[in-house]
């Protein structure tokens, strides 16, 4: 049996009902980006003594990769976890 045609006010509460809940995804989606940009801004801090030469050494690295000396020491440790994670 054919669908009957709908008649355009049919049709109209039909596309309302479906921007509804695409406006309703998309809030669900910034929700869950803005909880996970807060979860990565929400870094740990520690203290950490470093030889001056490591230190030099450190230093003239980031400055090649055009990071912070923070930025390569996080790039460094979590390359290693990853590498670590491949190797089990």
């Amino acid at each position: 049996m054919p669908e009957r045609a709908l008649s355009p006010e049919e049709r109209e509460a039909q596309l309302e009902e479906r921007l509804a809940r695409i406006a309703a995804l998309e809030k669900e989606v910034k929700q869950r980006e803005k909880a996970l940009k807060a979860k990565e801004g929400a870094k740990k801090q520690l203290l950490l003594r470093l030889s001056p030469t490591l230190w030099d050494e450190i230093a003239a690295w980031a400055e090649e990769d055009f990071r912070s000396i923070n930025g390569q020491i996080e790039y460094l440790l979590a390359d290693a976890v990853r590498r670590r994670k491949r190797e089990k």
